[in-house]
């Protein structure tokens, strides 16, 4: 994994999302509760909503200027026709570091 460091977990408060500059790409990365990581393209493909904003839950962000779904693991939409999120590999190292790869989803 070529991984590129965004810092420490805690810059994404659990059920939120936050927007990153990654070598000039928009990602946004989800944090559960439950303390797993998700990293998707910044901007939805139906209106370009800044999806770091979304409401995050059971796996899930909701984009905020549509309602349309979106599951954080695979980047499908649920119930709806829009193109699929592109998704990235992300982890945290053992320092709580968190590690994106824009390589491979």
């Amino acid at each position: 994994m070529s991984a590129r460091r965004l810092g420490p977990v805690d810059r994404v408060p659990p059920g939120e999302g936050r927007s990153f500059d990654v070598g000039g790409l928009s990602v946004a990365v989800f944090r559960m509760r439950g303390g797993a990581l998700f990293a998707t393209q910044a901007r939805c493909p139906h209106r370009s909503g800044p999806l770091a904003d979304g409401i995050v839950g059971g796996g899930t962000v909701i984009c905020p200027l549509h309602g349309f779904q979106y599951d954080l693991a695979t980047g499908q939409p649920r119930g709806h026709g829009c193109p699929a999120l592109r998704t990235y590999r992300i982890e945290l190292d053992r320092g709580g570091e968190m590690l994106i790869d824009l390589d491979e989803p």
